[in-house]
């Protein structure tokens, strides 16, 4: 699955132009390898997303097509959330 749309069906980011937008200013890494939205993803991958003030550590659990807004957030687990705190 593109990883544009893993970010927007599991709501990580809940449109896929911003989450397009994230990737192409290259803030995202799937398995420490900085990605692009096309970028392939696969169960067991780590996404690592820096978000202006924080950053965000989940591990992909499972994909589908399409989530309900609860089943979704069981698409992947946080393995850390940090705040960047060298950042003016």
């Amino acid at each position: 699955m593109r990883l544009d749309k893993f970010l927007k069906v599991s709501r990580l980011i809940k449109r896929r132009t911003v989450a397009k937008e994230v990737a192409e200013k290259g803030r995202i890494e799937v398995n420490g390898v900085v990605a692009k939205p096309g970028t392939n993803v696969k169960v067991g991958d780590e996404l690592k997303i820096r978000f202006g003030q924080k950053t965000v550590i989940a591990k992909i659990e499972h994909l589908g097509e399409n989530a309900r807004k609860e089943v979704a957030a069981e698409m992947y687990s946080i393995v850390s959330e940090e705040r960047n705190h060298d950042q003016a």
